[in-house]
């Protein structure tokens, strides 16, 4: 479903094989968190959406787990911005500013809105109702940063 759906808006896109489910526990162990069945979704089709330029419009599982604790973890972000431990990274603008979804204190992620984190002002803005929504208008250009 989700590679048509890319597909429906551009062929300018390749995917890799589908997310372990091995991987997929181990993101989820790694960050406290749990995913959202959007994105679960993706990964048991793809591990990434990339574009010709092989730029990830959805991270990989392994990008999502390393990025994500590189910016929970890095002492000297903690003096500068507020805390990452409630966001879930899964893409970029490729201008150092992130996409996520909002995780609540019990590790859970109930809404698909998707925001925005701008590394320049430390504001995290609301971009998409969903992963779909932000996929389309990403690369339809509705949606930019």
């Amino acid at each position: 479903m989700w590679k048509e759906f890319v597909n429906s808006i551009s062929k300018d896109y390749h995917f890799k094989d589908p997310v372990t489910k091995i991987e997929l526990a181990q993101i989820q162990k790694e960050l406290n968190v749990e995913l959202p069945e959007e994105l679960t979704a993706i990964f048991n089709e793809t591990n990434g959406v990339f574009d010709n330029r092989n730029c990830p419009l959805v991270w990989s599982a392994s990008q999502i787990m390393k990025d994500n604790l590189f910016y929970r973890n890095f002492e000297d972000y903690r003096d500068i911005y507020m805390p990452f431990d409630n966001l879930l990274f899964f893409s970029d603008a490729g201008n150092g500013d992130l996409f996520c979804y909002a995780i609540l204190k019990n590790g859970t992620i109930e809404k698909t809105d998707i925001y925005v984190w701008n590394h320049e002002d430390d504001s995290r803005t609301w971009v998409a109702a969903s992963l779909k929504h932000f996929i389309e208008g990403w690369i339809t250009s509705e949606i930019g940063v």
